[in-house]
């Protein structure tokens, strides 16, 4: 690797997108908690304790971490927290039971499985017994992240109107300095997805930063190596830089397919753990040989190095096709790639953020790349999203029109009965709103376009529509009694946002 300079080349974020839709008291494996307890166990808490201990070597600007404050919320809940603890209990008798069986190569599974339960389940005893927002705090002071917020239930923005769009997210926003103590200047646009206008809803809300995807940008004239200020804002967007992204995690390739490390989609059927190695993209599930950790940890160090590489190389590149300024590259993933799908990846995460310092580059976040500069002037963007085509239809195309019409409709519907004037805070009213946010979320769609878990996607917006228009109904109607009882039934299964103000849609 290139020795490095007294000066940068130029300037790195990574940028984390921590999300899974509202999925407390909804469902069980092969989809539901389990989802949310997988990530947890397997990339949150792992990634948070790579963020710890770098802290602790007094390092700072690590990276930008976005939160879906329905995320946030399902972390901090104490019904999710007990049942996280009673996952981890599970998770540690089956790695036992597995410890016992004659094969050495399980014994061995059962082992590792032992001691990870193990970890995981004194973290959740000690410092996340108060859930995410405690783990953050501490983070957050000592300068090791910047905090993105967002929408309050990841909705798709581009299909809102503008009162959706405002009203969804002053709600997350509020939620995120209710639990974090600060609110904050950036959000992760959900699916990166943007339309004309959305920026000025955005300064009305107090932010000043948020990412799209690289294309969106560039087909707008502009470049990734810096951020622009959008249409006649003073609001700031990154993009994505792909051909950097791409080399960990793109549609086709990424390391996470590497040979040597751990497969997530080959699991032992009586255990529920992934005893193999990727093998080969071609190997049957069957045939794939099995996993060895000396050499999945070896192939961390390889790839680590690789990519610090590559980017390295890029930003000399960038820098002298712009006259020598240095140049910025934003590489942006789900958390959840950190572990749960890419087993090693935590362990890469680390390798790569002490690596690219020695490599010369500045790793910093959005914030520091925007006080280091690295915005340029006015650019007005044209629609677009990170979903596949770089458009909107994952969440507005032909297998998901029904969706689109049923949450256009209801927003109307919504709107109408929460637009009759009150002075008075009316919970009931909030219930609906929060009902609704919930029915809007984009997961849905994504879920029903990707056919991944289809059918519970769909009987989710279908419950909460249902729910959201049996309530405005009898709402509209005045039968207060009726209302006020389903409200509060709602509350108890669907109860994130309590501060949430149903007066501000319209207000």
């Amino acid at each position: 690797m290139t020795t490095p300079s007294s000066a940068p080349v130029g300037t790195f974020c990574l940028v984390l997108h921590t999300h899974l839709p509202w999925l407390a008291h909804h469902g069980a494996w092969p989809v539901g908690e389990e989802w949310l307890h997988q990530a947890w166990a397997r990339s949150y808490l792992p990634v948070v304790e790579v963020l710890e201990r770098l802290a602790a070597e007094g390092r700072t600007d690590l990276v930008t971490l976005g939160v879906t404050p329905v995320l946030g919320a399902q972390l901090d809940d104490a019904y999710v927290r007990r049942e996280f603890h009673t996952w981890l209990g599970f998770w540690q008798a089956r790695a036992e039971g597995l410890a016992t069986q004659r094969d050495p190569a399980l014994r061995e599974l059962g082992s590792r499985e032992f001691r990870a339960s193990q970890h995981a389940l004194e973290a959740a005893e000690g410092a996340w017994s108060g859930g995410l927002s405690p783990v953050l705090r501490p983070l957050l002071d000592a300068g090791a992240l910047e905090l993105l917020g967002g929408p309050a239930t990841h909705a798709f923005q581009p299909l809102l109107d503008d009162a959706w769009v405002g009203f969804a997210l002053r709600t997350g926003l509020d939620d995120t300095a209710v639990r974090i103590g600060q609110r904050p200047e950036g959000i992760w646009a959900p699916e990166c997805g943007y339309r004309p206008g959305l920026e000025e809803l955005y300064s009305d809300a107090g932010v000043r930063r948020f990412l799209v995807d690289g294309p969106t940008l560039l087909g707008a004239g502009g470049t990734t190596a810096e951020g622009v200020t959008v249409g006649d804002s003073d609001v700031v967007a990154f993009a994505r830089d792909l051909d950097v992204t791409y080399r960990v995690w793109s549609p086709r390739k990424g390391y996470p397919g590497g040979r040597w490390y751990r497969d997530f989609h080959t699991f032992d059927h009586d255990s529920g753990f992934h005893p193999s190695r990727v093998t080969s993209r071609s190997t049957p599930s069957h045939e794939k040989a099995p996993y060895e950790p000396d050499r999945a940890a070896a192939a961390v160090g390889v790839d680590a190095a690789d990519f610090v590489d590559v980017v390295r190389r890029r930003l000399v590149d960038l820098a002298a096709q712009r006259d020598g300024r240095p140049a910025l590259i934003v590489a942006a993933y789900d958390t959840e790639l950190f572990g749960h799908w890419w087993h090693e990846g935590p362990q890469w995460l680390e390798a790569v953020l002490r690596l690219l310092p020695e490599a010369g580059v500045r790793v910093t976040t959005l914030r520091g790349a925007t006080e280091a500069g690295h915005v340029g002037g006015a650019l007005h963007l044209d629609s677009g999203s990170w979903g596949s085509g770089k458009d909107w239809h994952v969440w507005d195309g032909e297998a998901v029109a029904d969706l689109v019409a049923d949450n256009e409709a209801l927003r109307g519907r919504v709107a109408k009965v929460l637009g009759v004037a009150t002075t008075a805070r009316d919970t009931t009213r909030d219930q609906l709103a929060r009902t609704t946010l919930l029915a809007l979320a984009s997961d849905w769609a994504f879920m029903v376009t990707k056919e991944s878990a289809a059918g519970y996607a769909r009987d989710r917006h279908a419950r909460h529509h249902r729910e959201a228009r049996l309530l405005a109904d009898l709402i509209e109607r005045g039968d207060v009694a009726a209302a006020d009882d389903l409200a509060r039934r709602l509350r108890s299964v669907d109860g994130p946002f309590g501060h949430l103000d149903a007066r501000l849609l319209t207000g």
